[in-house]
C-alpha cells in the first residue's frame, strides 16, 4: 500500500512537472511572437511615415482623390474585419475543444482573407494598367509600398492558415497546434488593426 502511495505521488509530481513545462514553453512562444509583432509594428510605422511625407508628391500625376474608390475598399475592409470575427469564433471553439468548429471557422476565415487579397491584387492591376504604377510618382511608390506590404502579410497569414487546416485533422488540438493557433490569432488581429489605420490614413483621408 505504501508503494502504491509513493507511485501515486510520483505520478502526480511528474504530471505537475510536465504541465509546468508545457505552460513555460507556450509562454515563451507567445512572448517570442509578441517580440516579432513589435518588429513588424516598426516596419509599418516606417511605411506610414514615408507615406505621410510623400502623399503629396504626385509629380503632376494623379493624387489620392483621383484613384481611390471608397466603395471598393469598403468591401475589402468588411471582408478583413469580418475574418477577424470568424477567427475569434475559432478561438472560442478551441477553448471548448471542439475541433470540428475550429476547422469550420478557420475555413471561413481563410475564404474571407483570400477574398481580401484577391480584391487588392485586382486594385493593383487596375492602377498599373491605367499607368499609375509605383514608378509614376513618390505618392504611388509609398502607396504601393505600404498597402502591398500589408497584403503580403495577409498572404503569409493565409499560407499559415492553410498549413493549420492540414495539420489539425491529423494532429488534433494538442500542445503543438494550440500555441500555433494562438500565435496566428495575434498575427491576424494585428493585421486587422494595421488595415484600419491604412483605410483611415490612406484611403479615407486621401479621398476627402
Amino acid at each position: 500500500m505504501t508503494t502504491d502511495v509513493l507511485h501515486s505521488q510520483h505520478g502526480a509530481a511528474d504530471g505537475g512537472h510536465h504541465e509546468h513545462e508545457h505552460h513555460d514553453a507556450t509562454g515563451m512562444k507567445m512572448y517570442g511572437f509578441w517580440i516579432y509583432l513589435m518588429s513588424d509594428l516598426i516596419i509599418f510605422g516606417s511605411l506610414f511615415a514615408v507615406y505621410g511625407v510623400l502623399h503629396n508628391g504626385t509629380a503632376g500625376g494623379p493624387g489620392p482623390k483621383d484613384i481611390f474608390e471608397l466603395d471598393f475598399v469598403l468591401i475589402e475592409t468588411f471582408l478583413l474585419l469580418f475574418s477577424s470575427f470568424t477567427y475569434g469564433m475559432a478561438m472560442l471553439a478551441m477553448h471548448k475543444d471542439n475541433l470540428k468548429q475550429v476547422m469550420g471557422w478557420l475555413i471561413v476565415t481563410f475564404l474571407l482573407g483570400a477574398g481580401f487579397v484577391g480584391m487588392e491584387i485586382y486594385e493593383f492591376q487596375h492602377l498599373i494598367h491605367e499607368g499609375y504604377g509605383p514608378d509614376r510618382s513618390g505618392f504611388l511608390s509609398a502607396f504601393f509600398g505600404l498597402v502591398g506590404t500589408h497584403g503580403l502579410h495577409v498572404t503569409f497569414g493565409l499560407i499559415w492558415l492553410a498549413v493549420m487546416l492540414i495539420q489539425l485533422p491529423r494532429k488534433g488540438l494538442n500542445d503543438m497546434t494550440r500555441p500555433r493557433i494562438m500565435c496566428l490569432s495575434l498575427f491576424w488581429h494585428f493585421l486587422d488593426i494595421v488595415w484600419i489605420c491604412v483605410f483611415t490614413f490612406v484611403y479615407l483621408m486621401g479621398a476627402l
